[in-house]
């Protein structure tokens, strides 16, 4: 197998349909209502604006696989748009589930060596360093959404 294949393989697992840690964001959103995802507990993000936030990084970084610019930015990345309705947060999931099947697909297709190469900018690290880090900051709030669940199910 190549690198680009597991990263990308890596990818799906925590996005679409792994079970690395038991679980991945499709399964953990399938079950929640717009109402759920937009409910806040405390000072803590909502399912909502961490759904974003994630989609947010990969639809930059498959503009950048795509030969564009890196046009994100971290103070833009909770920037959410309201969802007002089931269709507002089916229209959300139904993005980021493209989008990453996308990014998942132009990672795998990627060489070897284009992975160990710069990222947009010497400044930027490579691209493994980029994608792995998409990895580990999607587990970080997967395990977020995880937790974020309990506490609403227990506050029902």
């Amino acid at each position: 197998m190549t690198l680009s294949k597991q990263i990308s393989n890596q990818f799906r697992d925590v996005i679409l349909s792994g079970t690395w840690v038991a679980t991945n964001f499709k399964t953990q959103l399938s079950d929640v209502s717009w109402k759920d995802a937009n409910t806040k507990i405390g000072s803590l993000n909502t399912i909502a604006a961490l759904t974003f936030h994630i989609h947010y990084y990969i639809e930059g970084l498959v503009n950048v696989l795509n030969g564009g610019t890196l046009d994100i930015k971290d103070k833009y990345s909770f920037d959410a748009p309201p969802i007002n309705s089931k269709k507002d947060w089916d229209q959300r999931l139904d993005k980021l589930w493209k989008d990453s099947e996308t990014f998942a697909h132009l990672v795998e297709q990627m060489p070897d060596e284009r992975i160990m190469s710069a990222f947009v900018e010497e400044k930027y690290g490579n691209y493994y360093i980029n994608i792995q880090a998409m990895i580990e900051h999607s587990y970080y709030h997967l395990g977020q959404i995880v937790l974020i669940k309990k506490m609403l199910a227990e506050s029902k």
